[in-house]
């Protein structure tokens, strides 16, 4: 009871927030798509009829977006005229170093499958096939792969500087993707060279990628599939980042044995993931993660960080250590060694 004797009822804004956050999502990827933030960078500022006459579009349906920005932190209004915040300016204008457009658009692709959550909760199967994004649709996987790109890019200029490869010399990149990172490491560590396993469809794009980044010399593509395609032997240096989050318990074990075999003795492992803590709640950015890869793939899931000591442990590494990384990066960084 209150002070007055009236009953006090919980608060309801929690949930009225969830069900509407989608509405905050869906104009991001849209001001995004269309070129807003690029356009109001080249502009500086602009008034709705000079943006709409820009990007091709309706004045009223135009001014509803544009506002709809502004009232979610996106864009600044002055009078008439909109403008883009630091944060959009830095992280929302294509060609900028921490340019994220490419990287949502990831996020813009699985929102459809969203909306068929209760299918995947019903048949415990995704609801999508992930061969879509990984070769059978090429444009899908064009798209997802310079996604992926995109946003590894900008995790790895934070997770590159805090991996410890001096003196390293032959690195493995599983399930690699467009070889960002590796393509990263080799830039700021110029004694090693890197292989990247992946796909034969995604690895023609990483290919593209890494041509124009001028690294094919010491970063090499291997065009293939992790599960079963044996991996190169005598590295001193392995990263699986961002890929275990997709494979069954007993696909992750495979993996670290075979792994392991591919390791000189003294080499280092470095595990980039999502993870939980034991309860499998925490952080709550995983445990949704955790649904989104249920949605996409077959085995998608998101461990906790104990399961990944005990996989670790198991197949012979030594030394473990995981921390999760600074925010806003929900990742986790895990190390450990061959003896």
């Amino acid at each position: 009871m209150s002070i007055d004797g009236a009953a006090k009822f919980p608060n309801p804004s929690h949930i009225i927030e969830l069900a509407s956050a989608f509405y905050g999502s869906s104009t991001l990827f849209t001001a995004s798509d269309l070129g807003v933030f690029a356009k109001l960078e080249e502009l500086g500022s602009a008034d709705t009829a000079t943006l709409a006459q820009a990007l091709e579009a309706n004045i009223r349906g135009t001014e509803l977006l544009l506002n709809a920005c502004v009232a979610i932190g996106l864009l600044r209004k002055d009078g008439v005229s909109f403008r883009n915040t630091p944060e959009t300016s830095a992280f929302l204008v294509p060609g900028k170093p921490g340019d994220l457009s490419k990287a949502i658009r990831y996020n813009r692709d699985v929102y459809s499958a969203w909306g068929r959550l209760a299918t995947l909760v019903k048949s415990g199967e995704p609801v999508e096939k992930p061969e879509i994004h990984l070769g059978t649709d090429p444009e899908r996987t064009r798209t997802f792969v310079l996604s992926m790109y995109g946003r590894a890019m900008g995790i790895g200029r934070s997770v590159v500087p805090q991996l410890n490869l001096k003196g390293r010399r032959k690195l493995l990149d599983i399930g690699g993707g467009p070889a960002a990172y590796s393509t990263l490491i080799a830039q700021t560590n110029p004694e090693i060279t890197c292989t990247v396993l992946d796909l034969p469809a995604v690895a023609a794009v990483a290919a593209e990628l890494v041509r124009q980044a001028g690294m094919s010399e010491r970063v090499k593509i291997l065009p293939g599939d992790y599960h079963i395609t044996s991996f190169p032997a005598g590295n001193d240096a392995v990263i699986i980042f961002g890929v275990l989050h997709q494979e069954s318990p007993e696909s992750i074990q495979d993996i670290f044995r075979r792994a392991f075999e591919a390791l000189t003795p003294g080499g280092v492992i470095y595990v980039l993931d999502m993870m939980t803590d034991s309860s499998h709640t925490s952080p709550p950015f995983s445990a949704l993660f955790g649904l989104n890869m249920a949605l996409t793939t077959l085995n998608g899931w998101v461990f906790s960080d104990e399961e990944l000591r005990g996989w670790m442990q198991e197949a012979g590494f030594v030394g473990f250590e995981v921390r999760p990384l600074p925010p806003p990066m929900p990742h986790w960084l895990a190390i450990a060694s061959r003896p």
